[in-house]
């Protein structure tokens, strides 16, 4: 019978980890065709499809992490995770930038969706840090911020939704511009092998998730990193894999606002992480369980996002080394605090 995974070694904990690495890079691969697909197929555009579709799915493994995390009083975990995830997979959009040579990739992807979820995204991470500042008030174990944070969500969704049907905007088309065209193939196939695909693949994810957050565990206490660490620069960079290939994927596709819809629509889902995390966590408030270490995590994504919107509003063509100024800010920013991280005392 093998061990528990509380009894693993350092060596089978990072073997696991590992797997679950392989595992979600190569699932998330999966998950742009299908979703790519769903969104023409299902005439959700691939604003919507990536944020809500590519988001949820590519962010299951990540939620899995923190809500176990959680629920084993590790809520240092829990959040670092969580946050960190943000900043790593903002970071991974300049890796998409670069793979996309015609141009900046905020420029040829203009789309009034992605800007509405990055203000989206800005509000919902401007909650959480309200949550860490407020009074440790909680009913059941649960912060008055935590559903604040869904209400939010959900009202931004329907808000973005609204705006496509009806835009009170709409982006310059240049000749960079790719735009967002349902495709003659993609009508054609089957709408509920389509839909099985996606649920069985995003249920891999959420395994992936469930046996990393158990690896992780064991690397944070065998080798003395410290959960804010492994959390933030470990398990949030490999749960956020999904969203790095699938966001290189659709670059390669031409489903140019779907890589980035992706990427934001996956970030504004994963404050949601938060909120369940806090409803997991049964020593009282998670926001107050946390060192200021992980909440600056919170700050340097509000950051990050900031400077990816007023890219996307200027719409640089090209930018130092065929990247917009943003993808270089996005990469100082996430230096800085992975240096402030791993120099914490």
């Amino acid at each position: 019978m093998p061990p528990p995974l509380n009894d693993l070694s350092l060596g089978m904990a990072l073997a696991l980890f590992g797997g679950c690495a392989l595992v979600i890079g190569v699932v998330g691969t999966r998950l742009t065709g299908i979703v790519d697909d769903l969104a023409d197929r299902t005439g959700l555009g691939e604003a919507i499809a990536g944020a809500v579709l590519l988001g949820m799915a590519t962010s299951l493994s990540g939620i899995v992490v923190s809500v176990s995390a959680a629920l084993a009083d590790r809520p240092t975990l829990a959040m670092s995770n969580a946050l960190g995830g943000i900043a790593v997979q903002t970071l991974f959009l300049t890796i998409a930038d670069i793979t996309h040579r015609r141009a900046n990739l905020e420029h040829a992807a203009a789309s009034l969706g992605n800007l509405m979820q990055a203000g989206l995204l800005l509000c919902l991470l401007s909650l959480v840090l309200i949550g860490r500042f407020a009074p440790e008030w909680t009913l059941w174990q649960v912060h008055p911020v935590t559903p604040l944070l869904l209400i939010g969500y959900l009202f931004g969704l329907r808000l973005v939704d609204r705006s496509r049907d009806n835009p009170m905007w709409r982006p310059a088309q240049t000749r960079e511009t790719e735009p967002d065209v349902p495709d003659e193939q993609a009508m054609r196939r089957s709408a509920t092998r389509l839909w099985l695909s996606f649920v069985a693949l995003a249920a891999m994810l959420g395994i992936s998730g469930w046996l990393l957050e158990r690896s992780a565990a064991v690397i944070a206490a065998q080798t003395g990193l410290g959960q804010s660490v492994v959390g933030a620069l470990m398990t949030a960079v490999v749960t956020s894999l999904p969203e790095l290939v699938t966001s290189v994927a659709a670059v390669r596709r031409g489903a140019l606002t779907l890589a980035v819809a992706g990427i934001i629509g996956g970030n504004a889902f994963d404050t949601l992480f938060v909120a369940a995390s806090d409803i997991a966590y049964r020593g009282g408030s998670v926001y107050h369980a946390i060192p200021d270490t992980v909440a600056l995590w919170v700050a340097l994504s509000m950051l990050m996002t900031g400077i990816l919107l007023v890219g996307m509003i200027h719409r640089e063509r090209q930018g130092p080394a065929h990247i917009g100024f943003e993808s270089v800010g996005i990469i100082a920013c996430y230096l800085a605090g992975a240096l402030t991280l791993l120099l914490a005392p």
